[in-house]
Order: structure tokens, then sequence, then C-alpha cells
């Protein structure tokens, strides 16, 4: 790089430490004379204040625990005359010179106290100027990590108001102190006033551990802003805000649970990952020209063709013995005793089944408990053609904690055997005149028939005589 200058001077603007190195001036001809050049060379040094790093950090420490405090120069001119100073709140707490082999000093608190809580500063200065490494030593818990996943956290006892499970992790609950206490803000939306109170915590938090705290008196359809902050022996923490939004729960305390399947989300009805095939939410009104015929229903369960039913495919590729498996919403046994439950509660699961067809295959219900993870308990079973018409099963169910119950369709030997179910209900006590399982009745129906013919040969004599 070279410019000229008529009064052999170079005038340099907002100097940059990049401009250090040499610079070098010559004499060009003048007016056509051959004039001996001559030369001289100037050596510019930029000085600078130190670059130091980091620029500031918060560092998060329990009481009586040790805390280590780095500062690192990257780079300053000149060099070889560093000083630094730390200082807590504009208080010198040490000063020197640096080695001139190391790039960094380093402060210790070897056992945190409440008087070491603040903001350290690190100095580090040459004749240029200073750079400052800040340091923010705290006692503040991390904020709390809702946790928004948990299922069907909406019920509702009574008309006006709704209740919802709140449930949060506590990101890096060992950093600090132990956490005491959380203290819950709650406010409805469109308003100022916040509603406080505190959620206590008896022990120490494990990292990824689940808290649960039920709100309720919640006015429907209201929405709320839900505040949780931490609180240690330091005092508050870094809150976490949410909306809570109230949404019709699927099934409030199990007094009745019914699905008709009319909605695409089926009742929040899952299909098992683990199985062969999925069940497929139907109407006759939309149902395919292809169809199979001499199986399936004509219709739901009242007849309607607009009307929704689940129901299995079984047409190729289906082979014989493939499962398709359809899991119920998980349902909460709540336990009278605190201390477990004594007396397992009665439930009825009801459903209407349709199996018509030559090649029907099998229908099963199993329970599925959250205390049983190994096998399912089958509770109602049924095998065959059962004729062009929809029927009713019911069977009592005594569930000791949570549970969902699967229904299960395991195709025949054939392409004619779709099996169809409607209106799945699920009530509190045990069934009332629930209707017989027709496979347990199967060795009495040619007694039963015979009787039946016997009766009717009696009456026909009886008129002759």
């Amino acid at each position: 790089m070279q410019m000229e200058t008529y009064d052999g001077v170079l005038r340099i603007v907002n100097v940059t430490r990049e401009m250090t190195g040499s610079y070098r001036c010559q004499t060009s001809q003048y007016n056509g004379f051959n004039v001996k050049p001559r030369e001289a060379e100037v050596e510019l040094i930029v000085q600078y204040p130190p670059t130091v790093e980091p620029v500031f950090t918060e560092m998060r420490q329990g009481l009586g625990r040790p805390v280590v405090m780095t500062c690192r120069v990257l780079r300053a001119h000149p060099s070889r005359v560093l000083r630094f100073e730390w200082l807590l709140s504009n208080r010198l707490l040490h000063a020197g010179a640096f080695d001139a082999h190391k790039d960094e000093t380093e402060y210790t608190i070897r056992n945190l106290n409440r008087d070491g809580w603040g903001e350290y500063t690190c100095n580090v200065i040459n004749e240029a100027g200073a750079g400052r490494c800040t340091f923010q030593v705290t006692g503040k818990a991390y904020a709390p990590e809702f946790y928004y996943d948990t299922y069907s956290p909406v019920w509702q006892n009574r008309p006006r108001v709704y209740g919802f499970k709140l449930q949060w992790t506590q990101m890096n609950p060992n950093a600090v102190d132990r956490i005491v206490a959380y203290r819950l803000g709650i406010r409805q939306m469109g308003l100022q006033r916040w509603w406080e109170q505190e959620i206590p915590v008896d022990g120490p938090i494990n990292k990824g551990e689940l808290m649960t705290h039920n709100l309720t008196e919640l006015i429907k359809p209201e929405s709320y802003e839900v505040r949780l902050t931490p609180i240690t022996r330091f005092g508050e923490g870094d809150s976490t805000i949410r909306i809570v939004t109230y949404s019709a729960p699927i099934n409030p305390h199990l007094r009745e649970f019914h699905c008709s399947f009319e909605d695409e989300p089926i009742c929040m009805f899952t299909q098992d990952k683990n199985d062969d095939f999925d069940w497929t939410r139907h109407s006759a009104a939309t149902r395919d020209t292809k169809y199979t015929p001499n199986t399936g229903p004509s219709g739901d369960r009242s007849g309607s063709k607009q009307g929704f039913y689940m129901y299995i495919e079984t047409s190729r590729p289906r082979k014989e013995g493939d499962q398709a498996r359809l899991i119920s919403p998980l349902f909460n046994v709540a336990p009278k005793n605190p201390y477990g439950i004594n007396n397992p509660p009665a439930y009825c699961f009801g459903f209407f089944y349709h199996m018509y067809g030559k090649h029907i295959g099998t229908l099963n219900a199993l329970l599925k408990q959250k205390s049983q993870t190994t096998t399912d308990s089958p509770v109602w079973s049924l095998t065959g053609n059962q004729g062009d018409r929809w029927k009713q099963a019911k069977v009592s169910i005594h569930p000791v904690s949570s549970f969902q119950v699967v229904i299960e369709g395991v195709r025949g030997p054939g392409i004619e055997g779709d099996i169809a179910i409607d209106d799945v209900t699920l009530e509190e006590g045990e069934c009332r005149d629930p209707p017989p399982n027709l496979s347990s009745m199967a060795p009495f129906r040619s007694s039963h028939i015979w009787l039946l013919c016997v009766a009717a040969v009696t009456t026909l004599l009886q008129g002759q005589r």
C-alpha cells in the first residue's frame, strides 16, 4: 500500500491495532531532475487496553461451596506491564502483577457465605487502559420447566368450575441450595391481579423428577396465566410462566364414559403400535363400492348410514391370526384409602359389536393396568359368525390402579371376516343385567332349542285334543 504527500507527512485517522508495523518514506523526482532518492523508516506501535474474557458470566452456587473465577487476557499492548485487581462491589479484594508466563488471573472463594454473593470484577490494566471481566455470583435457583404432556390435565367436578393438573421439572436442581418451596402465582387472562400461594417442598429434588400441583376453582371457560418461582435460602429464583386453557375433559371422574366414534379424535383412543394392523373409522354412507360383500354392518349401531363406527378390514394383505388393537384413554382409579386400594372399585365396560361373515375371527376385550406392565388381562372374548346385527356386550372389571381397556380384533381364515364395534361405555359400579357372552353359551344352545321344540309340540298336541 502506498500514497503520496507534498509535505512529507502521513496522517492516519482512527488508528487501530492492525496498523502496527513499519512505514517507509521515500523522496520522489522533482521537476524532472534526477535527485538521488532518500529514505526513512518509521516503526508505528499501537497501544491498546487488554482484551479479556469472559466479559460477563453468571455463576450459581450454594452456600458453603467453593467458587473459582478466572479472567483470561486474549491480547494487549504493551503486554509486559500488565497488572490486575479483583473487586467485589468496588471493594478491593486482591491485586498484583501478571506472571510473564501466564495469560490469566484467578480468584477463589473457598467457602461461599451470604456476604460472598454479588458482582465481582477483575480489571486487567496496562498503559493504554483496562479490560474488565465481570462475574455475578448468586444463589438463585434456575427456572422450573413446565411439562406439557400431562394426560387429560383438566377435570370438572362442578358445572361452572374446573381443575387443572399442573406438572413441572426443575432445571439443574443441585446447582444451588435445596429448593424449600415454590411460589405459585395465578391470574385470569385479561385481569391485573395475581393470586399467590407457596407450595412447600419436603425433600431434595432429583434431576428430571416430575412434580405435580392441582389448580382448583378455575372458572369455566376462562384461561389463566400461571407463574412458578423456586425459593431457596438465597431467596427467589428464576420464574417461568405458562397459560392454562380450558378444554372439555374426556372423562370427568369416570362417572360415565361414552364414545360413539362420531368425531375424528375417536375419544382419545389410540392404535397399538405393536400390533399387525389398525382399526378403521368408517361410515356406511362413505363406504367404498369395492367393499367385501356378506360381511360388516350396513350402518352404525343406531342403524344410521351417516353414523360412524370402528371396524377391522380383513381383506388382503391381511392374513389369518393378524391382530388389530385399539387402546382406550387412561382412566385413573382414586383410592378411598390413602394407603392403597384394599377393595378395588368396580366398573362396567360395555360396547356394541357386529360380527357377521363366514370367516369371522375373534373379538377380545382386555384390561391393561399401570401396575401390571407385563401382560394384559382378558375380560371378554367371542369367536365366530354372530349374524348380521349389532349386539351388546357388558363385563364388570375391578382395576387396582390406573387402567386402559384394549379392544382386540383377530383376523379369521378369509376375507369375509370384518368385525365392527360402536358405542363404547364405561360406568362406575357392577354391570346390571349384563347380556350373556355367546361363546360361553355355545354348549347349551342345542338343549335350549330342544326345550323350545318340546314346548311347541306340547302346545300343538293340546290344541289337537
